[in-house]
């Protein structure tokens, strides 16, 4: 099932003189599930390709399908709503509130949707993730590996159709990024999402299903 669309997406910044084509016409579709890296070199497009899909910036032209939703057809608030129940997104800074404990950290996005919190799965998500004894611990007693597992656990909670992972092992050591990485694609294949990662590093690139490769804002190798 197709769970990720985009149709000659293309961005361009500033105008005449200035102008920059940051992605140029790329199209490629993710089924559900499925694990897919985006690596390519600085300024190569990766980061802005990934802000569009998840709807973070617009695209110039082109479509973005997430789940069968046109998401620049839809209003500032309906895309609100939309990212916070269909996307999950782990940053290579973390972005967790740090006066909230790892449980209030997890469970913020439930809380900014008004939903029920479901105390079972969030158990389950900490179990497998390694964080049920760190429940009660402030982000600052964590270590770096921890808030990153934090992080995947709060992208997961909403049980959204897609994670998108932008460098999520950029502030790791090689050790800690092969365990992260590893427990973001167990807990993946577990719940059935797809998760889209940009990555700098060629052999954590290796764990995904697929990898594509960007430069000059196209799509120049699929493997």
């Amino acid at each position: 099932m197709k769970i990720l669309e985009t149709k000659e997406l293309r961005k361009v910044y500033g105008e005449k003189e200035t102008t920059v084509c940051a992605l140029d016409g790329i199209s490629m579709a993710a089924e559900k599930g499925e694990f897919v890296a985006i690596v390519g070199s600085s300024g190569s497009g990766k980061s802005t390709f990934l802000n569009m899909i998840g709807g973070l910036d617009v695209p110039t032209s082109g479509e973005i399908i997430v789940d069968n939703k046109k998401i620049q057809e839809l209003s500032d608030d309906e895309l609100t709503v939309f990212r916070r129940r269909k996307i999950g997104f782990i940053f290579q800074q973390y972005n967790l509130i740090p006066m909230l404990n790892v449980w209030e950290n997890i469970i913020l996005p439930l809380k900014l949707d008004g939903k029920k919190v479901d105390e079972e799965y969030i158990n389950e998500l900490s179990q497998m993730l390694g964080l049920d004894k760190k429940l009660h611990s402030i982000p600052g007693k964590l270590s770096g590996g921890q808030q990153q597992r934090v992080a995947i656990a709060r992208a997961l909670v909403t049980k959204p159709a897609i994670i998108l992972a932008d460098e999520p092992t950029g502030n790791l050591d090689s050790k800690t990024s092969q365990d992260v990485l590893g427990l973001l694609k167990v807990t993946g294949e577990r719940y059935h999402q797809t998760i889209i990662m940009i990555t700098h590093n060629e052999e954590i690139a290796q764990l995904a299903d697929r990898i594509l490769r960007i430069e000059d804002g196209k799509i120049v190798k699929e493997r």
